[in-house]
């Protein structure tokens, strides 16, 4: 025990929770400060919150991050332009496309491309990032489940968002870290059993998404625990930045597909869910219905997908050179190899040009936003007139939306720390990036 001139306080690091509340109130202190994280199943990878506690209720909430940083923002500026999707998609590994997308958007503002990309481009990348948002709503509820004590939710959950990196490996070749998105489009055109398997998709997630439902939309326990459960109402979620289904649950309609259109989303009917509930239960419905749209999205996609190319018809930006599948199912196509192995000396110098050193990008600064699965996802990109980023910085919702702790969660109980956290959707990938 430490003491300062005005209170006491214990420092817990581990034992029985009982046996320590019982010390506690035995001696002298009058607060206790609890460590929870970076290591815990309920911190979303490694968050670490600072607790001070009077009895069962959190008095004050810190929120310490940086366990996981990585570098990536830094290493963007040691690769070229296109290299750099390579390591953005790896920030929040739950919604890859979503960061690539953001990327490829500065990108192509910078170069003056933003109208010449493909509209099978476009139409893939909407796809794509639909299903990304699925995929991302659907970690966020089991792993809620989870931290609440439902493990049916957890395991259904991922069951069903394995329907959706099925389809991304049979399109990108990968569950997950694609770098599908490009400068200029996407690094491959569809499979020709990418719409059937889509389409069984759309079959059947509608009835694995009502089963979820059942288990939580009227579950007395999870009612419980998440009715009136950190509260953040509409002027907070405005004062702190908060953006994306947590700003949505507070009465808010604001979605930049509607507001800001990007990749055609113009095109595209589709309702933004809010609800007024402004608590954890109100941000699960959202998310819920959020999912259901995202699908009737995908069905559209399906419907504009028309034959064209899926790369910018520019040579010295399109990378690597008229790339298309070949009969692997991969890669390029016999036909590009054969033209720069063994007829045009010029064509393989380009393709070798294009791919060590990358295109040139007009010196200036970007901003472009997208809807992420979490929220607001912006990239800033600044060039100097060189292959390769001055400097790239995002705007990740996970790291502004854990301003919102203390207000959440200041007030309540210890036990609510966990479902205020968890209907915040935090990955620390994209918050320490």
């Amino acid at each position: 025990m430490s003491t300062t001139s005005t209170e006491a306080y214990v420092d817990i690091s581990g034992g029985d929770w009982e046996e320590v509340v019982r010390e506690a109130q035995q001696g002298s202190a009058d607060r206790l400060v609890v460590n929870m994280g970076p290591q815990h199943p309920s911190t979303h990878g490694v968050l670490r919150l600072i607790l001070t506690l009077d009895g069962e209720t959190v008095t004050e909430a810190r929120v310490g991050i940086g366990y996981l940083h990585t570098g990536i923002e830094k290493n963007t500026e040691y690769r070229t332009w296109t290299q750099g999707t390579t390591f953005v998609t790896r920030m929040d590994y739950l919604m890859p496309i979503f960061n690539e997308v953001a990327y490829c958007l500065a990108v192509e503002r910078l170069l003056g491309i933003s109208d010449r990309i493909p509209e099978r481009a476009n139409v893939i990348r909407v796809l794509m990032m639909e299903l990304n948002r699925i995929s991302s709503h659907l970690v966020a509820m089991a792993t809620f489940g989870m931290e609440l004590g439902a493990t049916t939710i957890m395991t259904n959950g991922f069951r069903e968002r394995e329907l959706v990196l099925d389809i991304f490996e049979l399109i990108t070749g990968l569950r997950m870290n694609h770098a599908y998105i490009r400068p200029g489009g996407v690094a491959q055109d569809l499979p020709h059993s990418a719409a059937g398997k889509i389409r069984e998709f759309l079959a059947e997630m509608p009835k694995r998404l009502q089963i979820l439902r059942k288990l939580l939309d009227a579950n007395p326990v999870y009612l419980q625990r998440t009715r009136d459960v950190a509260h953040l109402d509409l002027s907070g979620c405005m004062a702190l930045g908060v953006t994306g289904p947590m700003l949505r649950a507070s009465g808010l309609a604001w979605d930049l597909r509607k507001a800001k259109p990007y990749c055609g989303y113009e095109n595209y009917e589709f309702d933004v869910p809010v609800s007024d509930g402004c608590d954890v239960y109100a941000r699960y419905r959202v998310r819920v219905a959020e999912m259901e749209q995202s699908l009737r999205i995908i069905e559209q996609c399906l419907d504009f997908l028309e034959p064209g190319p899926i790369m910018i018809d520019d040579a010295k930006i399109g990378w690597p050179a008229k790339l298309a599948i070949g009969s692997d199912g991969m890669g390029n196509s016999p036909d590009h190899i054969a033209h720069i192995m063994g007829t045009s000396m010029e064509a393989l110098i380009h393709h070798f040009k294009i791919v060590t050193e990358g295109f040139r990008v007009p010196p200036g600064q970007a901003y472009t936003a997208v809807e992420s699965a979490k929220g607001e996802l912006g990239c800033h990109a600044v060039s100097d007139g060189g292959p390769r980023p001055y400097r790239v910085h995002f705007r990740d919702p996970s790291f502004t939306h854990l301003q919102a702790v203390a207000a959440m969660c200041e007030g309540g109980t210890v036990a609510d720390v966990i479902a205020a956290v968890a209907s915040l959707d935090p990955v620390m990938g994209g918050v320490d990036r």
